[in-house]
This record gives C-alpha cells, structure tokens and sequence, in this order.
C-alpha cells in the first residue's frame, strides 16, 4: 500500500505522482463524491440566486440530485463510456449532470453557450454524445436548427422550460421529468454499484480545444487526469472546508472545472454560482471568496474600474489613494523578492491599509481574499505587483487542457514575478527543442478524441507532452516566452515572441487587448482593442466627442493618447521590437464573435484574417 500524507487536512500519496493515485483513499471522481456527500449531509455545498435571492443547497441535494439524473439517463438507455454533453451557463444543474455522469460511467462534455449550431453540431457528431442537456430555449434552438448532422443523439433535455410550455419533440425532455424518470427506477444498490465499477483510467471528461489551428480536438482527460489536477491544485488554492469559492469563468474550461467544480469536493468548499458575466464584480462583493481563480482580462477589468473610480474621486481621495497604492508598492516589493519587510515599511504600509486599502478591498469583494490566481494566459508582472500592493496576493500559474488544468504555479513562499512558478508536486517539465516547454506527470492526457495522428504529435519519442510553448527554467521556475506557432519572423530573419510586448500594452488601463504584426515584414505594427469604459472616462473628461464605439475610436484625441501609450511601452524593448505604427479595432467584440475565445483571448490568426485591411494599411 502507498504512504499517505496529509495536505490541507486531506490524505494524499507521500510521493506526488506515485500511482495509484488517490485522494482521502478514493481513486476516482465518483467515490470521492459520495464520500463527501454523505460526510457533510445538509452543509451548504453551493449557493444560487432565485429571482435575486441567494439559495443554498446542501450536500444531501447534490447527491440525490446526481443519483435522479443518473438513474433517469439509465432508464433511458445510458451505456458506460457513452457522452454526456452540457450546453449551459454555470448553475447548480451543470454540476449535477457533470457529476450524474461520473457516478454511471459515462464521459461529460461541456459546450460553450457561445458556440453555434454547426458548432454544437460538429462536438456532438465528433464525441458521438446521446445526451445533450441544454439551458434554455435558446440553447434548445441550435439543436434544433443542425438536428440532421446530430445522428447520434438518442435524447435532448432541456432545464428551463420557460417559454417552453407548448413545445414537444420526439427527442426533447423537460428536466424535470428526467428527475421523476430517475425517481421511479432509483435504486441504491444499482447506484452504488456503478460508481465502484469505474476505474482510474476510465476517460472522464472531454474538454474540445478552441480551433484555433484546426477542427477542435476532444481532450481526453481520465479519472487519474483529474484527481492528479485536484492533487496539483491543493498547492495552490486557498480553499479549505467552509471556504467560498465564486464560480464564473465557464465550466467548459478545465480551469474552471477543476476549481469549482473538482477542488471543492477534496476541500468541502462551498461554490457560489454569479449570475452571468455581466453580474461578476456584483457577484463577488456579495460572496465575498476566500479565493478567486480567474483569468487575465478580468484581473486587468477590476484594475480598470479602480483606476476610474480614483479619477472620479476627490481631490483628497485620489492624493490618498496614491500614498496608499505607494506604500504598498514599497512594501510588496519585498515581500514578492521574499525579503522580510522593514519595521518603517511595514508601519508606513499599516497606516494606508486602515485608511485606504482595506476599504477598497471590501468595496471590491476581496477582503476576505487569502489568495488569487490567474492564469490560462499571460498577464503583466506589473499588474501582479499592484494587486500585492493594495493588500491582493495574486499569483500566476500555468496548465493546459491536456494537464488537467494546473503544471506549475507561483506561491507565497515560492514566487518569482514574471514567471508562471515552479511544477507542483508530481509534474516534471523541461526545455526541449527549439525551446519547446514539455511536461510529464499523472495529470498529462489521454489523447485527442478519434484522432491518433493528432495524439502522436502531442508527445515525444520518449512520452513527454509537447505544449507548444517555448521558454526557459530560472531556478527552477518556469519563463514563458511565447507560443512557438506565434513567433515572429521579420523581413530581415529576426525572431520576435510577441506575447511579452502585448502583456505591457495589456497593462495600460485603456488598452483591453493587443496583437504585435510583422511575420516577414520590415517592423512591428499593433492591431488594438482599447478599453472601452476607461476611453470613454478619458474622452468625457476632455469634452472629446463621440456618438458610439467607432466614433470613439476614431477620435483624434484617443488615437493620440493610444500613441502615447505604445510610445511609452516601446522605451522598454530594442528598436526592432517596437511597435512603428497601429490601428484600432473599431468593433466591440465578445465571447460570441469569432475573433475572441469564450475566455476572452484574442485568436491571433482569426483576427489577422478578419482585419487584413488594417493591416495592410500599416504597410
């Protein structure tokens, strides 16, 4: 038997990575839920508002909630290894399919909300899914729109039926009488005996890849995948039992997967579902986490609307805020070097956190915060070091689909700024060819789904995952520079990684996004997504008139102050990596145009193609 040790109060393998891997003795999904389940009873599992009241619901519910799925997707016909796939924003309901899923054997597959029906159509088809549950009626309609190029589906369920009242369809259910399906064949011993029947490497998630380079590929992450990520992720989550977690980012991705919805079952965290997007920062000042996941461009969103709620402050206010921000500069400085803090810095910094700091950590929701993590892209070190200065311990880490969401991670006593931290416990990577950043461990993947040649290009001779970034180890930490397929090649042979660049425009408070142009050209141009809410602050500010978005970004004056800022960001690189002219990107974009990926990122190739015009002006 392997040695067990104890890591937030839960037993795990003493050596990370030993297999079998198991977690409180458990070594799948399925029977770590129910363990839990039955171990907190009616403790508060996860939190959801009702016509804008928050309701709580336990961990008795979410298990017999589970148990009614699963058993209704059986009496409909649900084989072991058959796909479950999810068309749904975050809610109480995505969790319970997810999790009814894992207890029958069966392999869950979330779809973003944003995709299309031909989109929705190709996962179905490539995953060969039975059963898709879908949102609402809107949800509802792409299914309806490709139901021909979805063979494969034996039954769709709807959990909103409102608006629905009248609608019947063959291949169409209500949740609600899945629910009472489930309850006339509910039999414990059946339930039991199909949670104990999966093994570590059953496949048990399939996250789709963006399609970015390609048709999306079906990651296929196991038993052991997951539970090697919820092991990755107690390093460096603050969550422990009774902690609140908010979960916003979509479940679709494998960040938000594990961390809202695999963590808490190893912690006994308590998952509070924010509304929509829109509602995000209401969301968190009510939940108020002990910590917060999210990804760069909400992080550099919150910045934004402290910065123009200093502006509008008084004369007072914003002289205070910036001694305030200052002093805690002065102190995070060397608490980020690991240093201890001198008496006057620590006292200085004291003063300004009862006067100032604290109040603005409350006023964001953050006050409660023990720790924040971002990742999923790159975010700028000098952002990282602002929210340590007004008293946010924000630390950056790196995973992928196809490492179950976390490889390596700063932490408060081991960081480096600028580098997306050391390899947790059990995950090994090194520099290979061309630079090429590789990693091994329990959580790498399976494979793509119904795609071997893709698989075997993923992986070297010798076993290890080939993620495609390049970068570098410095002390250990992990550098990265950029993404191999988005090196940039000039036209007179020198090699350019963009990503460092676009970071330091990303952390002007009126720039949004930035993607650096110039593979086989003279020199570097931008193509840039300002900040709508602070442009505008900055345009009102000056009497700068404008009618809508394209008009904004057609102003004089705020292609002037972008120039200032590109200016001010080319200081700090050499004369060929500075950028020697931009354009605007006069339309506002959101996770459902093609140019943006559900989390908000930017698609280099997409939005070379969509804006060649602008491009080509440049040159």
């Amino acid at each position: 038997m392997p040695q067990e040790q104890t890591l937030k109060g839960v037993r795990v393998n003493a050596e990370p990575g030993q297999r079998p891997l198991r977690i409180d003795g458990h070594a799948t999904i399925a029977t770590l839920f129910r363990a839990r389940c039955r171990e907190n009873g009616d403790a508060t599992a996860h939190r959801e508002k009702d016509l804008g009241i928050w309701q709580a619901y336990s961990w008795s519910d979410y298990l017999d909630h589970a148990r009614l799925i699963g058993m209704g997707l059986r009496a409909l016909g649900l084989r072991r290894g058959d796909v479950v796939s999810i068309l749904s924003e975050d809610n109480k309901e995505w969790m319970y399919c997810d999790m009814a899923a894992q207890c029958m054997g069966a392999v869950s597959s979330g779809v973003y909300t944003t995709d299309s029906a031909s989109q929705l159509a190709y996962l179905v088809d490539d995953s060969q899914t039975r059963f898709l549950f879908v949102e609402n009626d809107e949800q509802l309609d792409k299914f309806l729109e490709a139901e021909a190029q979805m063979p494969s589906l034996s039954k769709v369920i709807i959990f909103d039926s409102e608006g629905l009242h009248d609608f019947s369809h063959p291949k169409c259910m209500f949740l609600d009488d899945l629910y009472a399906l489930g309850r006339e064949n509910d039999d414990a011993a059946v339930f039991d005996a199909e949670i104990d029947a999966t093994q570590p490497g059953d496949v048990a998630i399939l996250v789709y890849t963006s399609g970015t380079t390609g048709m999306p590929k079906g990651t296929m992450l196991t038993q052991e995948n997951i539970l090697a990520g919820m092991e990755a992720s107690l390093y460096g989550l603050p969550f422990s039992k009774g902690a609140e977690q908010l979960c916003f980012l979509p479940l679709c991705h494998i960040l938000e997967r594990i961390v809202s919805l695999y963590t808490p079952l190893v912690v006994s965290s308590t998952v509070n579902f924010a509304e929509s997007p829109e509602t995000v920062f209401d969301n968190i000042r009510e939940a108020s986490p002990h910590g917060f996941v999210a990804v760069p461009r909400v992080w550099e969103k919150v910045y934004s609307r402290v910065l123009v709620m200093a502006q509008e402050a008084t004369w007072l206010g914003r002289k205070a805020f910036g001694l305030a921000v200052r002093a805690g500069q002065a102190r995070a400085a060397y608490t980020l070097a690991g240093k201890p803090v001198p008496f006057g810095t620590r006292a200085w910094y004291n003063l300004w956190d009862i006067l100032v700091l604290r109040n603005l950590r409350r006023m964001l929701g953050m006050d409660r915060l023990i720790q924040g993590l971002t990742g999923a892209a790159p975010i700028s070190p000098e952002l990282l070091k602002w929210y340590h200065a007004i008293g946010v311990p924000l630390y950056e880490g790196f995973g992928m689909s196809e490492t179950a969401g976390v490889a390596t991670i700063n932490l408060p006593e081991a960081n480096m700024t600028g580098s997306v931290g050391r390899p947790v416990p059990g995950v090994a990577v090194r520099i290979g060819a061309s630079d090429e950043i590789q990693i091994k461990g329990l959580n790498v993947f399976k494979g793509y789904l119904n795609k071997p040649d893709k698989t075997a290009e993923a992986f070297t001779e010798d076993g290890w995952l080939r993620t495609g970034d390049i970068g570098r180890i410095d002390d250990g930490y992990l550098v990265i520079t950029g993404r191999m397929k988005d090196i940039i090649i000039t036209a007179g042979g020198k090699n350019i990684t963009p990503a460092e660049i676009e970071s330091r425009l990303k952390f002007s408070h009126y720039i949004s996004d930035a993607v650096v142009i110039g593979d086989r050209r003279k020199y570097l141009t931008c193509l840039v997504m300002i900040d709508q809410e602070n442009v505008e602050k900055y345009a009102q500010d000056r009497k700068v008139p404008f009618s809508d978005f394209r008009s904004l970004c057609r102003a004089p004056e705020v292609l002037e102050l972008i120039q200032n800022e590109i200016d001010a960001v080319n200081r700090e690189f050499a004369r060929v990596e500075q950028i020697k002219d931009f354009r605007l990107i006069d339309v506002l974009l959101t996770a459902e145009d093609e140019e943006l990926t559900a989390t908000m990122k930017l698609k280099r190739a997409t939005v070379e193609e969509r804006h060649k015009a602008l491009i080509d002006d440049m040159y």
